[in-house]
């Protein structure tokens, strides 16, 4: 069934588009949600005197890709992991631990629109990634991987080890009160 597509719908297309559907998906979902109206002479014709709108409001998205992208190709993601000492990370870098860094320094990215090659970083060095953000702008962002010094880890672990202790003492002589 061809429909005209009344807002923006996930992985299906853009307010304005035409598409072709299933029967069942336009009339269970589309048509009921609003996101689309049947392709017929008036609503193509509603839709042509909309156009400039739709137009203005694509060239929108086109211009905060643009300005996206610039910021985001002069960042640099800077990461300090648990690595071996020959290098080797104990996890992984992936799609989600770059979109969380993103989100935290104020970029709106999904993961599913960040692709690594190789599909995650699994030593320390210097990588690029690639981050889809409208149609085909596409921005290369540079991620530094470090091994996370070994005094740190030390450093941590008995620290955790005499948290828990504390925390178990307490207990222990109240257990004994009683």
């Amino acid at each position: 069934m061809k429909v005209i597509l009344n807002t923006d719908v996930k992985h299906l297309g853009e307010m304005g588009d035409v598409k072709n559907v299933a029967n069942g998906y336009a009339r269970n979902y589309l048509f009921p949600h609003m996101f689309a109206v049947p392709y017929t002479a008036e609503t193509v014709k509603y839709f042509e005197s909309r156009k400039e709108e739709i137009e203005k409001r694509k060239a929108d998205k086109r211009a905060a890709a643009a300005s996206t992208k610039e910021k985001l190709e002069a960042l640099l993601i800077d990461l300090t992991v648990p690595a071996a000492a020959n290098g080797k990370l104990y996890g992984a870098v992936s799609t989600v631990t770059i979109a969380d860094y993103l989100n935290k320094n104020g970029f709106e990215i999904e993961r599913k629109r960040i692709e690594i090659p190789g599909l995650s970083i699994k030593s320390t060095g210097n990588y690029y990634c690639t981050v889809h953000l409208y149609e085909t702008t596409t921005a290369e962002v540079k991620i530094s991987v470090k091994a996370q010094s070994t005094e740190t880890k030390a450093a941590e672990k008995p620290a955790k080890k005499a948290e828990a202790a504390e925390e178990a003492a307490p207990e222990a002589t109240e257990e004994k009160a009683e």
